[in-house]
Formats: C-alpha cells, sequence, structure tokens
C-alpha cells in the first residue's frame, strides 16, 4: 500500500501506533451513529487498537482490504478520519469512511473518495464499486451523488443508531473514469 495525496489531504497507510490518536475521535455518537451496527455501542476502551491489530491490518496484509487515515496537509501528524476499502464484503460494500465533526462540511471527505476510488478502479482494477448506507445520513449520501454513483437497490439496516431505511450505491469502472474527465 501507498501513501495517497489530494489537494488537501495525506491519506496513509493505516498503522497500529495510529489507534491511540484514533480511539477518542471514533469512540464519539456523531461518528459511529450512521456505521453499521457491527461497530459495538458504547465503544470499548481499546476499540481501535483491537480492531486494527485483529481485523484491519490482517485484512490489509492478505490484500482483501486498503485503509488510510486521513490527514490535513498543514497539520500531518494529526489524524482527523479514516478511509477504506473491502475486496469484498457480505454485504456488498466496498468502501466506508467517518471524519471527526470538526472537520465535516468541508470538502475534504469527497477529495478523500475521489483518491481511494482512482486507487480501487486505476491501481487494483476492480469494475465495480458499491456502498451502503442509511438514508437518513445526508452527508455521506450527498458524497455518493456528487462522485458519480447511483442507487441500485433501496432497503432497510441494521446502524449503531438503529434499523433506518438503507440504501446500496454503485458505479462501474466506466462510470468512474466518465465522470473523471467531465469534473476535471
Amino acid at each position: 500500500m501507498r501513501e495517497l495525496e489530494t489537494e488537501r489531504l495525506w491519506l496513509r497507510p493505516l498503522e497500529l501506533g495510529d489507534a491511540a490518536q484514533v480511539q477518542p475521535l471514533f469512540a464519539r455518537w456523531e461518528v459511529v451513529e450512521f456505521l453499521n451496527a457491527k461497530v459495538p455501542w458504547p465503544f470499548p476502551e481499546d476499540g481501535v487498537l483491537t480492531y486494527y491489530r485483529d481485523v484491519a491490518l490482517p485484512a490489509m496484509a492478505r490484500g482483501e482490504e486498503w485503509h488510510w487515515t486521513l490527514r490535513l496537509k498543514e497539520s500531518p501528524e494529526r489524524v482527523i478520519g479514516a478511509i477504506g476499502l473491502m475486496r469484498s464484503d457480505t454485504e456488498g460494500h466496498n468502501r466506508g469512511f467517518w471524519l471527526g465533526p470538526e472537520w465535516k462540511g468541508r470538502g475534504l471527505m469527497t477529495e478523500a473518495v475521489v483518491a481511494v476510488n482512482d486507487f480501487w478502479f486505476g491501481e487494483l482494477g476492480f469494475g465495480v464499486l458499491r456502498t451502503s448506507k442509511a438514508v437518513a445520513n445526508a452527508a455521506s449520501r450527498r458524497i455518493s451523488e456528487k462522485t458519480g454513483m447511483r442507487v441500485v437497490s433501496v432497503g432497510e439496516s441494521g446502524y449503531v443508531s438503529g434499523r433506518f431505511a438503507s440504501e446500496d450505491w454503485e458505479i462501474t469502472a466506466e462510470e468512474w473514469w466518465r465522470w473523471r474527465e467531465k469534473s476535471g
């Protein structure tokens, strides 16, 4: 895995040493409320360390997942969020992300999504990217809309905050490169 870069962000491959900094950011209701119900709540004090050590880093070593921490170029020592790609998931979910509330509303996650979508389709060569999200998660839905994805199914899913209407979003490699060409 390599570091990715956007106009304002460094996306650094996840490391076990990031866990201590991520724990207080991630263990906040505003961050986890619309994440998959498999995320425990209240969030355990060692939740990030355990997840990184036992799940994310082994999956990265096997070439099944790719995870990055998000850092502003102006303060690269500070983690502000994370984004990850998953080769396959029983729920048809290939990408997930979160951002600390202090940094929301600035277009930062859209920048990160563009970088990892380029990686997914360009470097990894996958033909389709799918993600699922709560209909109530308007900010996340807006990122998918802005980056050319489309809703392919609607249902209901479990989230940390309960069961909600959900949407499955998708974009093919062809659609992605066409969107990239138009977006500059």
